[in-house]
């Protein structure tokens, strides 16, 4: 469920838990396009037949490629109306805790930490977390670093 605010709103919203974006599949197709788009194309990733007798039973996304998956789950939690211009700042304390599996089911549960006045606009400080469905451990703990524009 997005949460929609106004920008006049933002400043107030250091501590807003976004709550969880909707699930994900991780596919074989998306990870291949991945591969592609990167040239990154290590076997663990790529060739099921031999991940399937690799260190996680089978083949496994890219660790960046799960930690893009922040963009459109961000965009699933959060918007601000009145804004001119949205971009992705930067990352901060990223970790790849746990492989996702191919098949596998990620979401994303945001907490916005900070809310910073900048030149022309605002930055947020999102702690951002993709958990893999059933699995003990997340996938990516992130602190994403975003910036609204009027």
């Amino acid at each position: 469920m997005t949460t929609t605010v106004a920008y006049a709103d933002v400043a107030g919203m250091a501590g807003t838990d976004l709550g969880w974006s909707e699930w994900l599949e991780v596919t074989q197709d998306r990870v291949n396009l991945f591969a592609d788009a990167t040239d990154d194309h290590q076997w663990i990733h790529v060739d099921p037949e031999r991940a399937a007798s690799g260190p996680f039973g089978g083949p496994i996304a890219h660790g960046y490629l799960s930690l893009s998956l922040t963009v459109k789950f961000w965009s699933e939690l959060f918007d601000v109306t009145g804004v001119g211009t949205k971009v992705n700042y930067g990352l901060d304390k990223v970790r790849f805790v746990s492989p996702v599996k191919v098949g596998a089911r990620v979401r994303m549960n945001a907490v916005i930490a900070e809310v910073t006045e900048v030149r022309g606009g605002y930055q947020f400080a999102v702690d951002q977390t993709i958990e893999i469905e059933g699995a003990d451990k997340p996938a990516v703990v992130a602190r994403g670093v975003y910036r609204f524009y009027a």
